[in-house]
Formats: structure tokens, sequence, C-alpha cells
């Protein structure tokens, strides 16, 4: 049976400032109050999981014994069909963090790049399918978990558009739209996306 989340403080176990905001939107009608693991102070875990509910679990785990408060961790990631679904759970590791003038992050157009040239070696006719992937993992300090996967179908373009979103949005289109995520006003993606799916689960059976 699954375990009910109540109104008050939980943690998001990230450090992605586009993640938090977006999850932040998605839970501010429940009467939660999110903090994330980065404003608390926590390391990042590291993922060493090979599934994206093996990461989540990992990272939500952490956050919770950290806090001592439930915990939600995301993961998330690109699965392209022409690539055998990668680079799915190694998403982020193919944006390389970049350490210059100050920045710390991670180059994603030099990842979106990655993906369109491995594209390109396979022909102007290649299968552009593709699907982004969040696992939600929700686990409390006593080490409950409980965990719920959305999905959002779509293709890829090329050169990338939009500076709205985050990450790979730029290039992903998904299924019966004509702009990229990138493109798409932040409440109408928060509607439609992967992390809309899983967070229309989660609260369907957490609240």
């Amino acid at each position: 049976m699954t375990r009910k989340l109540t109104p008050g403080k939980l943690v998001i176990a990230s450090h992605n400032a586009g993640k938090v905001r977006e999850i932040r939107a998605l839970l501010e009608p429940y009467g939660i109050e999110p903090i994330s693991a980065g404003d608390l102070g926590f390391p990042e875990p590291e993922e060493t999981g090979t599934t994206f509910a093996e990461n989540a679990l990992l990272k939500a785990h952490a956050s919770a014994s950290a806090a001592g408060l439930p915990a939600l961790a995301d993961d998330s990631g690109l699965e392209v069909a022409a690539l055998g679904g990668r680079p799915g759970v190694y998403t982020a590791d193919w944006a390389e963090r970049q350490w210059f003038e100050g920045a710390n992050g991670r180059d994603w157009y030099m990842a979106m790049g990655k993906v369109e040239g491995l594209l390109a070696e396979q022909g102007p006719d290649v299968d552009r399918s593709a699907r982004f992937v969040c696992t939600l993992a929700l686990a409390w300090p006593d080490g409950h978990a409980e965990l719920f996967e959305g999905r959002a179908e779509g293709r890829l373009t090329w050169p990338p558009r939009g500076a709205l979103g985050f990450g790979y949005d730029p290039v992903f289109v998904p299924v019966g739209n004509i702009l990229t995520y990138a493109e798409i006003d932040p409440a109408e993606k928060h509607a439609i996306s992967h992390r809309a799916d899983a967070f229309a689960k989660l609260v369907a059976g957490a609240f």
C-alpha cells in the first residue's frame, strides 16, 4: 500500500536548479514546503546505479537520512531509439562538467551535439524518435520508499531551438507539438513533460 505524504517540509534531493524549479512548481498546490538538498548543503551522492530507479532511490535515501525528513529525488534522462536507448541513465554524463570563468555546470550544447553527431553518422533517414524518462523516488527517514515513473515521447531536431528549458530541452519536440521543450511556456511544459507524468502518478498515490 502506498504511504501518504502529509503537508509540511520535503527535501528535494537535487542540486539541479532547473529540476528544483519544476518540482517546486508541481508541489505548490499540495501544501508541501520544498527545500533543496543544495540549499541544505548536502553533498551530491555518487550516482552508481545502472537504472533511473536505482539512482533516484540512492539520492532520496541519502537526503531523507541526512535531513530526518521525507525526501523526493528525480532521476531522468533521454533515451534515443537509434542509439539503443542511449544516453539513458548517463544523460548528464554526456554533458561534461565545465570549470571556466567561474562557471560550475555542464556543457549541454556539447552533449546535444554529441547525440546529433551519432545520429548523423547513420544517415539522413535515421529514426529520430526519442523519449524523456523520469523516475521519482519518495523516501522517508525510516527507509520506506515509493517509485513513480513518467515518460514523454517525441523526436529530436537540430539545430537547438529555444531558451526556456534546460538540459536537452532545445532539441526535443514532444509528440503532437512543433515546438521544442525549450520553446514551450514553462507552465505548458509542466503539464506535458515526463516529470509531470511521473508527478501525476505520485499525486494519485501519495496524496
